[in-house]
Formats: C-alpha cells, structure tokens, sequence
C-alpha cells in the first residue's frame, strides 16, 4: 500500500478497548479519557493501518485517501 490516508476515530462511539494502541502503538494511542486516536491526522497507507481498522469490534476507525478523499475503509458497500 502507498500514499497517505486520513485516519479518524469516532469519538461517539469508540468503546475504549485500547486494541488500536495495542495493535499499533506507533500508529495509535489513548487520550486521557482512554479513547483511541491517531497520533497523526495522516498516516502512511499500510496494512497494519487497515487491519486495525477492521479488527475495532464497533468500526470506530475510519480511512479515507487524503489525496482523494476516497473512502477506504469501512468499504463504500458498508
């Protein structure tokens, strides 16, 4: 995978189960209030990135393209 993506989590509705800093602490880490986010509005495309994406068990991580803006996950179809 190449290029950058946009990496949010949805505060709303993240669970604090701590699986994304635990699975990519380089990638991810825990706010005060224990709730994942990405350490870096962008981060590089990769497949570490895009498994703990799907691993979240509510879909709190979303990807976009930050060239494009093209959703990555979760898929369009989703």
């Amino acid at each position: 995978m190449d290029g950058r993506w946009t990496v949010t989590v949805d505060k709303r509705v993240c669970v604090r189960t701590g699986l994304c800093a635990a699975a990519a602490p380089e990638e991810f880490e825990l706010d005060e209030g224990g709730q994942g986010r990405a350490r870096s509005q962008t981060l590089p495309g990769s497949e570490l990135v895009l498994e703990v994406a799907e691993s979240c068990p509510i879909e709190a991580i979303g990807i976009t393209d930050a060239d494009s803006g093209e959703r990555v996950f979760p898929s369009p179809a989703s």
